[in-house]
């Protein structure tokens, strides 16, 4: 893997490594002059033109959570519009001025669980002075994960302080993190920023797999955690489904700390590496009663929920729920309002009913 810096010492050399098969690493100068996006995309999760790493500016306690703030090459986005008679996404190009691509990730330091739905903004300033500022965007991609971000202009190399205000989440938070969360916070970091660090950063084409189906690994990085769903269930398992490239999984619980009655628990997932995604709107019917006809035990939304143990996910409290005779009838009526880095921008937008089996 080389760098900006490289490229332009070395005149740009390929290499080969292995991403099911064949891809190339490529330094390259990275500007505003992106890889032109993949004609003919399809309309699900597919392997992007190319990714770039990135840098951590640090991290910070922000209240109850923690927050941790990276950067990387300006790039496009896509943000999510309401065409009317449907929601889809619109290209968010790099500008003239940017310099950076700002994103913030946000957690609970005591647990690791990533905690989305917070709203988030950040405010950037040299020497007193404020240089730019802005509510970020929520943000979803194949490498990060659910995480906030945008393209932001600087001052030139030095020092910078950013402050990031963190709202309160939009969830209902279960067991020890009960009572957590319920005023914003904010924190601010110092930011060293020069051009060339910058423009050191790793940049990886994927010249023989991009538009195809398929998605690239997600970043290890200490110090980060990537919000993804539990490998293993706990509960009852009820099954899972997919639609409109967003796969659901869904767990019956019963724990003290969802109430009395049986817990409906969904995890809405990426179709690779098993990436949450949130801020959707969703629904459920449950009927309980085998091959008798049986008698619904639900019938509406399920509310986004946080827990130490399962992470993110939607649920409700479903009287009588049992894993072994229930059906669950799950649809997607809000697409994931969240910007999408390349690669997610075509799915996760339109969805059929679907039940879990």
């Amino acid at each position: 893997m080389t760098s900006r810096r490289r490229f332009l010492a070395a005149s740009g050399t390929v290499g080969a490594a292995g991403l099911s098969g064949c891809l190339a690493e490529l330094g390259r100068l990275y500007t505003s002059s992106e890889p032109p996006v993949v004609s003919n995309r399809p309309d699900e999760v597919y392997v992007p033109t190319h990714t770039e790493g990135m840098r951590m500016v640090g991290s910070a306690d922000a209240g109850d959570l923690r927050v941790g703030v990276f950067y990387s090459y300006p790039h496009r986005f896509w943000v999510m519009a309401d065409e009317g008679e449907g929601f889809g996404t619109s290209k968010t190009a790099v500008e003239a001025g940017d310099d950076v691509h700002l994103m913030a990730s946000v957690w609970d330091p005591e647990t690791g669980v990533v905690v989305p739905d917070t709203g988030l903004s950040i405010e950037i300033a040299r020497d007193g002075d404020l240089v730019s500022e802005e509510v970020v965007y929520a943000m979803l991609s194949q490498r990060m994960g659910f995480h906030y971000g945008s393209n932001f202009g600087l001052d030139g190399d030095g020092t910078y302080e950013v402050s990031v205000d963190v709202g309160v989440p939009s969830l209902r938070p279960f067991g020890d993190l009960a009572g957590r969360f319920e005023s914003p916070a904010s924190a601010t970091l110092d930011f060293e920023y020069s051009s060339g660090d910058r423009d050191d950063i790793p940049y990886t084409t994927f010249d023989d797999q991009q538009g195809d189906p398929g998605a690239v690994r997600p970043m290890e990085t200490d110090g980060l955690p990537l919000g993804r769903g539990p490998e293993t269930l706990p509960g009852t398992a009820l099954g899972a489904a997919t639609t409109g490239s967003l796969r659901l999984v869904g767990t019956a619980l019963d724990a003290d700390r969802f109430g009395d009655d049986p817990y409906l628990a969904v995890f809405p997932l990426t179709p690779y590496n098993r990436l949450l995604v949130p801020r959707l709107g969703l629904t459920a019917t449950v009927a309980s009663g085998g091959d008798t006809g049986g008698s619904s035990g639900f019938d509406g939304r399920l509310e986004p929920g946080l827990d130490a143990d399962i992470g993110f996910h939607y649920g409700a409290s479903v009287p009588g729920l049992a894993g072994d005779d229930a059906t669950v009838d799950l649809a997607v009526d809000v697409p994931p309002q969240v910007a999408r880095h390349e690669g997610y921008e075509t799915a996760f937008l339109d969805f059929d009913p679907v039940r879990l089996g």
